[in-house]
């Protein structure tokens, strides 16, 4: 896709109401790398190019305007979210993975994603859908995303359905069509759900090794992380396929451009022959504590300043109208308001703390 063509996707999507989803994203050539090539990505990660916040889009905007976003994402957006969400989760995932070379698990989730719905190399983006026929949430294999993320990764999905409440240290969304439909937060919750067949793979089948990973990927497609033998065919169709559609990206230098392969694509051919797990290497997946806490935004809480009564970390004459306002009873303070105006700290907030702050504002 030339750039002109980017251009207008992304002027589409804005007017379809996600102004602040895309407007300020930088466009890219196909075969640009979009991150910082000299940030050490193994202890970095690839940072954020694409400006990436919790949400790909507005949470109160409609279930066609979310899907019009998605649909508008490039194959190298679509690899970039997966990775932003890989790196926010890092020491969690490369613990319970067993896995600490980062690219190797970008590569992962990309095969992942590329034996799912070809990381958007198809012209969908992330809006790839499945099994959503009988409506909303009914069906356990109704899937949404890059991953195909299941609405059983979900809280409050139904009932009966088996919970995947194993892993405290990634939050869990609530099954909401804002929520399913959004990119980013289905990555989340994809992620969130190959973690979950790891921790049943080590905690009921007593997998070990790569077989936890490959009993994980199992467990993402067919709700079960049994080991069922080598000569179970299923290994070939998907796990095993997974890791060699990985392979391909990682050796063939894939994992940044906008390149893409399919299920079945004889460029893999070679990485489908032999041990195929031999690649990944014998590290060991732990359920090892991790400090990791399950925040919606991660978002550390901002530092109060005694004076910035506004709250927007500096102190100016700003902050000194808001403060008359309040003593002449036109303006309420919150209590982190009431807790930075009180610039005497004698409790309370009167004449005194206006004529301090006047003084800080002179100084």
């Amino acid at each position: 896709m030339n750039i002109r063509k980017k251009l207008l996707v992304k002027i589409s999507a804005v007017l379809l109401g996600a102004v602040f989803a895309v407007q300020t994203l930088p466009v890219f050539a196909d075969g640009e790398t979009v991150h910082d090539a000299s940030r050490d990505v193994q202890s970095e990660g690839v940072g954020n190019p694409y400006n990436y916040g919790e949400r790909n889009t507005p949470a109160d905007a409609s279930t066609e305007d979310i899907r019009a976003i998605n649909h508008a994402m490039s194959v190298q957006e679509v690899k970039y979210a997966l990775y932003k969400e890989i790196d926010e989760h890092w020491d969690l995932i490369s613990v319970r993975l067993g896995q600490p070379n980062r690219e190797m698990v970008y590569a992962l989730f990309l095969g992942i994603g590329t034996r799912e719905s070809t990381l958007g190399g198809n012209g969908d983006g992330a809006d790839i859908e499945t099994a959503q026929a009988q409506g909303f949430g009914v069906s356990s294999a109704h899937a949404y995303g890059t991953l195909q993320t299941a609405v059983t990764a979900f809280a409050d999905a139904d009932p009966t359905f088996m919970k995947e409440e194993d892993v405290p240290e990634m939050y869990q969304y609530s099954l909401t069509e804002s929520n399913f439909y959004d990119a980013i937060i289905s990555d989340h919750m994809g992620i969130r759900k190959i973690l979950h067949f790891v921790h049943v793979g080590m905690t009921e089948e007593g997998l070990s090794g790569y077989q936890v990973v490959r009993g994980a990927l199992k467990g993402f497609n067919t709700g079960w992380a049994t080991y069922t033998g080598e000569d179970d065919g299923y290994y070939k169709n998907y796990p095993d396929e997974i890791i060699a559609l990985a392979r391909w990206y990682y050796e063939e230098g894939h994992l940044y451009d906008s390149v893409f392969t399919w299920t079945g694509d004889a460029r893999v051919d070679q990485y489908r022959q032999g041990d195929v797990w031999a690649w990944w290497g014998d590290g060991q997946p732990s359920l090892a504590e991790i400090s990791e806490q399950p925040t919606e935004t991660e978002a550390p809480e901002p530092e109060l300043i005694l004076g910035d009564v506004t709250l927007d970390g500096s102190i100016s004459l700003l902050d000194a109208v808001a403060m008359q306002k309040y003593l002449l009873a036109k303006e309420t303070f919150s209590e982190e308001q009431f807790a930075v105006s009180d610039v005497n700290q004698d409790g309370i907030t009167n004449i005194f703390d206006f004529i301090s702050l006047k003084k800080m504002l002179l100084a």
